[in-house]
């Protein structure tokens, strides 16, 4: 392992080294370096530069600030063979239920009269009508400001004099405070 560091360490001297310096002396004494193993082999393959000098293909679409590209769609991943199961299994019995006997439709029997089911409809129908939005243009606001304006009005008539009340004794103690 000394042995590799230090043939490391004098290849890298050596690159550091002037053009016109003179080489050093290789060491006599040195063993001659062990054959890279197979996984060096495979380290090598890895340190391949990766090139990546493929041209770039113009956007297919730009909006304001951004461009859209088109990317070729990725390859299926490869099937893999499904192994044979090392027996049949006996294939489940099919359960076939006995048809349903056929029953005739009853006539339902009405729970209320026509005349009680139509009084009943008009009822629901003035109900909708209330309560649908305006048909004149007016927005959900509007309609909910015209809603809240009556009780907005009685709330501050009946809070907003003890309020100002309050708050301009508030600061009348304050000034107060401020000249003594």
């Amino acid at each position: 392992m000394e042995e590799i560091l230090a043939s490391i360490r004098r290849i890298i001297s050596e690159d550091d080294a002037p053009a016109d310096a003179a080489a050093p002396e290789p060491e006599a004494a040195a063993a001659p370096e062990p054959a890279p193993a197979p996984a060096a082999e495979e380290d090598d393959d890895k340190d391949e530069v990766l090139d990546l000098v493929d041209p770039i293909q113009p956007p297919v679409e730009t909006h304001g600030d951004l461009d859209v590209f088109t990317s070729p769609a990725p390859a299926p991943p490869p099937m893999a063979a499904e192994p044979e199961p090392a027996y049949e299994p006996e294939p489940a019995p099919v359960f076939t239920p006995a048809p349903a006997p056929h029953l005739a439709p009853a006539e339902p029997e009405a729970l209320i009269s026509a005349g009680a089911a139509g009084a009943a409809a008009s009822a629901f129908g003035s109900l909708t009508a209330a309560i649908a939005m305006p048909k004149d243009g007016r927005s959900l606001e509007d309609v909910t400001r015209e809603l809240l304006r009556p009780l907005l009005k009685a709330w501050l008539d009946e809070n907003l004099p003890r309020i100002v009340e309050a708050k301009v004794e508030e600061e009348v103690a304050r000034i107060a405070r401020l000249r003594s």
